[in-house]
């Protein structure tokens, strides 16, 4: 699906085509008739606009007959119906820059574009810079928000498992752990973008644009780091939990064994006393209490001894 806005008094306005200083929106559904259309009627190279498809594309910038291409990688939710993926993944926007027009091409939906949307009207078409900085701005705002509700998610679920050792928690906190690494990887690449873009200024850029750049190098920085943060903070709470699991663990496996040597000592004396064989007593009114007292007071004496050792 292809849109068409422009700026007209003050308001965004849907337009039917492309107009000088519009900004057109490829949103999924896609389709090739559309890539092959918006390519002849804008003049775009056919593989900038499949470039989006890609979902492993990383964040890149390229100029072909003075079109120029920006490849960014944005987060967004994961819709896998497998349960062991990831909760948030991260999707490439494509920003191809004409000679009149800003198109971008996102294979998924996602909330960039849609904060862009909602905020276009306070936009100008004909400043494609600032635009591009702009949607930017807003990607690495999602990464910024996106860090902090998994960091809450984090903590509950370490919660939860202060209380409980169940695998389901331990399997969530590895989706959010899968997810911060595909944070890491997006963010040190736009990262790395920006820096080229501020450093080789294809875009060319004003001051003020160069200065609005370095803040969005800076705030990338951060969430880089941050998520840095979290993850070494998520590996070390999972290393510890591994470790109060397997000493629970080994604490269960003990006193299974102790109560299994407990319960050894009557069933042997029983085996004994079972023989068909000549016994003491055997012909005793007392020869089936004889065998049990006689049980029973070792066990008591086993067990008195254990729990004295054990109290020191």
């Amino acid at each position: 699906m292809i849109q068409y806005f422009k700026i007209i008094e003050h308001q965004t306005i849907a337009i039917e085509k492309p107009e000088a200083g519009s900004w057109v929106n490829v949103l999924p559904p896609l389709k090739q008739e559309e890539f092959t259309e918006l390519s002849e009627s804008l003049d775009i190279p056919i593989d900038f606009l499949k470039d989006s498809l890609d979902i492993d594309e990383r964040s890149r910038y390229e100029i072909d007959d003075n079109v120029k291409l920006i490849v960014i990688k944005t987060p967004t939710e994961n819709n896998s119906f497998n349960e062991s993926d990831a909760f948030y993944i991260t999707i490439p926007i494509c920003i191809i820059l004409t000679h009149n027009q800003i198109v971008t091409v996102n294979s998924f939906e996602n909330e960039a574009i849609k904060k862009f949307l909602n905020s276009f009207q306070n936009r100008h078409p004909d400043k494609k810079n600032m635009m591009v900085l702009k949607v930017f701005e807003k990607v690495t705002t999602n990464f910024q928000d996106h860090l902090k509700e998994i960091n809450q998610r984090r903590n509950i679920l370490e919660h939860k498992l202060y209380d409980a050792n169940r695998n389901e928690e331990l399997f969530q906190l590895m989706r959010i752990q899968k997810s911060l690494v595909y944070f890491i990887t997006a963010l040190r690449s736009n990262e790395l973008l920006m820096i080229k873009l501020l450093r080789t200024n294809i875009l060319q850029l004003t001051e003020d644009e160069k200065d609005f750049l370095e803040d969005l190098v800076v705030e990338t920085s951060q969430a880089l780091e941050t998520a840095n943060t979290y993850t070494t903070i998520l590996s070390s709470s999972l290393d510890a939990f591994a470790s109060i699991i397997s000493n629970n663990q080994n604490e269960v496996l003990k006193r299974l064994t102790t109560l299994t040597i407990f319960l050894s000592i009557p069933v042997l004396i029983a085996s004994i006393y079972g023989m068909n064989v000549p016994i003491p007593y055997q012909t005793s009114h007392y020869a089936f209490w004889v065998p049990v007292i006689l049980a029973f007071a070792i066990l008591a004496f086993a067990i008195f001894n254990y729990w004295k050792r054990f109290k020191k």
